[in-house]
């Protein structure tokens, strides 16, 4: 009988998915970083994520990089200890690796690009999987199926660790859901990094089931559980920290 809760696995010695944002950024994106010190995240207007900082010396410099009316996500795997900082929120999410997953192309998908991004907005706003910028589309190839005249389905690439490409932004329409686009999506952009060389992974929010069982039946495992921690800088701290 399918749980849908995903076997756990053994992981692999694969230190970039244990600091996934941290490997893109001082790798294959390492033209959309912005640093302070030690302190590493992505432009804002293509993504929300910051590296899981490694000492307290660290947090100080995320204070001065975000600033007090910025926000930020960090992936945490094992304890944040955002020294000084709020935790707005905390999400629970697992992180899935696709070793087997080899992909498929798909001949109804077609690729997004920067014309699209109003677009692809809308839909996300329609369908809440994650955030997306005005430049996110910049992280990646990204999919998507049209249909009487807009878009409907989409699937996408975000971090970019050596070696591995995290698939992102999967989502459908209301109207559209029942026919297999998003898998059909999933195994689109999965042929598109394995022709790479590169391994696809996931993440996802640890309480949404159909999605994990959706990745479960095409082939991901799950390797870890990070949790994904919202933080502000008060006014005080950033002070403290840009002195």
């Amino acid at each position: 009988m399918d749980t849908g809760v995903v076997p756990e696995v053994a992981p692999a010695a694969t230190a970039p998915l244990d600091e996934p944002v941290r490997a893109s950024l001082l790798g294959p994106h390492a033209h959309l970083a912005q640093g302070h010190g030690d302190a590493l995240r992505y432009d804002p207007d293509v993504a929300p994520f910051l590296a899981q900082p490694r000492s307290t010396a660290e947090w100080d410099d995320v204070a001065a990089l975000v600033g007090p009316d910025g926000g930020t996500v960090v992936p945490v795997f094992g304890d944040p200890a955002p020294v000084g900082l709020d935790v707005a929120r905390v999400v629970p999410g697992v992180q899935l690796v696709g070793d087997a997953v080899e992909g498929r192309g798909d001949p109804d998908a077609v690729r997004l690009g920067p014309d699209d991004v109003p677009a692809v907005r809308a839909l996300v706003a329609r369908t809440r999987p994650g955030p997306f910028g005005p430049r996110t589309i910049e992280m990646g190839t990204y999919l998507g199926v049209v249909a009487d005249g807009r878009l409907v389905a989409m699937a996408g690439e975000r971090l970019h660790p050596p070696g591995y490409t995290e698939i992102s932004a999967v989502c459908t329409d209301a109207a559209y859901r029942g026919r297999g686009l998003a898998a059909r999506l999933v195994l689109a952009v999965a042929a598109g990094i394995r022709a790479r060389g590169e391994v696809p992974f996931l993440h996802a929010a640890a309480d949404n089931t159909p999605a994990i069982r959706l990745y479960e039946q095409l082939g991901f495992r799950l390797r870890a559980r990070p949790d994904f921690v919202a933080l502000t800088v008060p006014r005080d701290v950033h002070a403290r920290a840009s002195a």
